[in-house]
């Protein structure tokens, strides 16, 4: 096991939490990333700046590791598929990431499986789109490129049509839903499957990022069998090895349904570093080392707030509210190394911890009230 040369394609967030829980088994990682400042560059044992994009940048990389996986979907896959030819182990696998990439394939890929999701029509640009004015309320998605939250639009009525993309995606049908869900499935290369308890998301009302989370979410045992099955069913489907989240929305008549799915680590799955047994980091490597899959059981009810740079500043972060937060028993910061805050963009998250459920809901109000993210030099 230690003995292998593993890659990681993306040095953001995800990728040095994969470095962390790596640091523990003595891996040997290598990075590729666009961005020289990437949270991973001070840290992977080996870094390299790179296109992700680019056939041969990513080939290259490729070439002399003996396991390639990811930490985001906008990759070359071409460059996967030859890798994985030449006898490179490439978790998820090509194939997978392919699928996903773009979400038309991927919605159709739940139909042809017979997965639940939401009614859509595949649109080819934004003048297709007026063609289907009786299908609204609608979210029209673009096929490729949408990445949290951006790629989205909602339509209401026949006066939003101007909002639409002009390039191919699809029109999801609005789902009148009670909560939205998530479930972390983890598969190794011999067929094991483990499931993390399913957690309730809130979502940013302004930028549809997840604002913060409960672990396990507040459901029926009946809707949590649901949740669980449709999420082992699609991993089962893809035949994924890795990780795969999928997003899920509860209806208000007790439907489960696929909303999308991510073939790697992911922002529902933050809190299980202190929360759960083993972390969404660390089943990751034992999925794609073919390794036994870790126990998946949950200390106790816990939740996770995203820690977004705050409106109306840009520059050098500061992170205010620190000592009042570690004041607090059973509340964790995990900061990215990203020195430079934006409006919305993610700086870290807050894990938090109580046997009370009441209690766990009273310390993620203090957390949203009492840190932010600001700089020293406000936007104009």
């Amino acid at each position: 096991m230690l003995s292998y040369r593993i890659g990681i394609l993306g040095g953001g967030q995800l990728g040095l939490m994969l470095l962390q829980a790596a640091v523990d088994w003595n891996l040997d990682i290598h990075v590729l990333d666009p961005d020289a400042e990437a949270p991973c560059c001070k840290i992977a044992p080996h870094f390299q700046q790179g296109s992700l994009q680019d056939y041969n940048t990513v080939y290259e990389f490729g070439k002399n590791l003996d396991i390639i996986t990811i930490e985001i979907e906008k990759v070359n896959v071409e460059a996967l598929e030859a890798l994985e030819k030449e006898g490179k182990k490439v978790y998820p696998q090509p194939s997978v990431i392919r699928q996903i990439q773009d979400k038309r394939i991927q919605k159709q890929f739940y139909l042809d499986h017979i997965l639940p999701t939401a009614e859509f029509i595949l649109t080819e640009n934004q003048q297709d789109v007026h063609n289907y004015v009786s299908f609204l309320p609608a979210f029209h998605k673009l096929g490729k490129d949408g990445y949290d939250g951006r790629g989205v639009q909602r339509l209401t009525s026949e006066q939003d049509l101007s909002k639409a993309f002009d390039k191919p995606g699809l029109l999801e049908k609005a789902v009148d839903f009670e909560k939205e869900l998530a479930v972390l499935v983890a598969r190794n290369a011999q067929g094991e499957t483990a499931t993390f308890p399913t957690v309730e998301m809130v979502f940013h009302p302004e930028i549809n990022l997840v604002e913060y989370l409960f672990a396990p979410a507040e459901i029926s045992e009946e809707i949590n069998s649901k949740a669980q099955e449709i999420a082992k069913k699609t991993a089962e489907a893809f035949q994924i090895v890795g990780l795969l989240a999928v997003e899920l929305f509860l209806t208000k008549d007790g439907e489960v349904l696929i909303n999308e799915v991510a073939p790697r680590p992911h922002n529902s799955g933050h809190h299980t570093i202190r929360a759960n047994a083993t972390s969404q980091y660390e089943q990751h490597w034992r999925a794609i080392l073919g390794l036994p899959l870790g126990s998946t059981q949950a200390y106790g009810p816990s939740a996770m707030v995203n820690l977004l740079g705050e409106d109306g500043f840009e520059g050098p972060a500061v992170y205010e509210g620190m000592e009042k937060l570690l004041a607090k028993e059973e509340v964790f910061p995990f900061l990215y190394w990203k020195s430079i805050t934006k409006p919305f963009r993610k700086m870290g998250h807050i894990t938090i911890m109580d046997s009370d459920l009441t209690a766990l809901r009273e310390k993620v109000d203090f957390v949203k009230n009492n840190i932010r993210v600001i700089s020293t030099k406000p936007t104009q």
